[in-house]
């Protein structure tokens, strides 16, 4: 089975790391206080790099993202440091609906985050809980939708409410392509929260290429608050490009990927990001 995953899994395993997260923007707003620091609550790029649109193989899957960075504050803000670790059990069930791929994931995500010179705090964030439906289309094409849902914790890192979130994703995976586009809507159920928390709009992109066992190619996100929770919120918006590199083990698939901020709005600087992800397939 793994190595009938070989190339199949480099190109699909999109779904797993599908679900999880935080953001940056979250965790300033748990230490900052002000309600222009909110942002998505699904860390924006972190399902870079999988091949989200494609079903996958039957099976269950441990896929582990993670990544650290530095927004450096400009005018006046001071930088934020921002440590995530993403740990998703997905299922991809022999269960069909309307013709495809019935998949389960589960996520319990954790973070760590630090202002200038001042302690870091560290602790879980909203677990991720969530249902997705994929097709495959032929020729390489493949769509999925994803239902899920962030559960509150009662901490200072994460949200303090319920949030809903829907995915839509498409990949072209023939030829040794990844060419993935993922976008993802969230909406909070309360307007107020421990943290302010937007309805927002992630959109994660990546085009890379299978050369023999190694896999290379750029890569990029996007992210945009929807709504004003408060009469005070400043909107943000960020976007950032960057490169991926993976290496397919069969047994183990590894990823590493970097991000730098090109565009950002009342995010309060630019950030750059150093990316990782184990994929184990069972």
């Amino acid at each position: 089975m793994l190595k009938q995953l070989g190339t199949k899994a480099r190109e699909s395993i999109g779904k797993l790391a599908l679900k999880s997260s935080v953001a940056v923007a979250a965790c300033v707003a748990a230490f900052c206080a002000t309600p222009a620091s909110a942002g998505s609550v699904t860390q924006p790029g972190e399902t870079i790099g999988l091949a989200v649109g494609a079903p996958l193989p039957e099976g269950v899957y441990f896929v582990d993202t993670f990544d650290w960075g530095v927004r450096r504050g400009e005018n006046g803000n001071p930088d934020v440091t921002l440590g995530v670790n993403i740990p998703v059990l997905a299922w991809s069930t022999p269960a069909k609906l309307l013709g495809a791929r019935v998949q389960l994931l589960a996520a319990l995500p954790a973070l760590e985050v630090g202002i200038e010179d001042a302690d870091h705090e560290n602790g879980m964030y909203n677990p991720f809980l969530a249902g997705q439906l994929a097709w495959d289309l032929g020729n390489g094409l493949g769509v999925s939708y994803l239902l899920g849902v962030y559960l509150p914790v009662g901490n200072r890192l994460g949200f303090d409410s319920t949030s809903i979130n829907q995915r839509l994703g498409i990949s072209y995976t023939a030829d040794d392509w990844n060419l993935t586009a993922n976008t993802i809507y969230g909406i909070n159920t309360r307007s107020v929260s421990k943290t302010v928390n937007p309805d927002f709009l992630n959109i994660d992109l990546t085009a890379t290429k299978n050369f023999g066992k190694w896999t290379v190619g750029p890569v990029g996100f996007a992210s945009w608050d929807l709504n004003k929770p408060t009469a005070n919120y400043a909107k943000q918006e960020q976007i950032a490009l960057g490169a991926l590199v993976g290496y397919n083990f069969e047994k183990i698939i590894l990823q590493g990927y970097l991000t730098r901020t090109v565009h950002e709005k009342n995010y309060g600087g630019d950030d750059t990001r150093a990316w990782g992800r184990v994929i184990i397939p069972f």
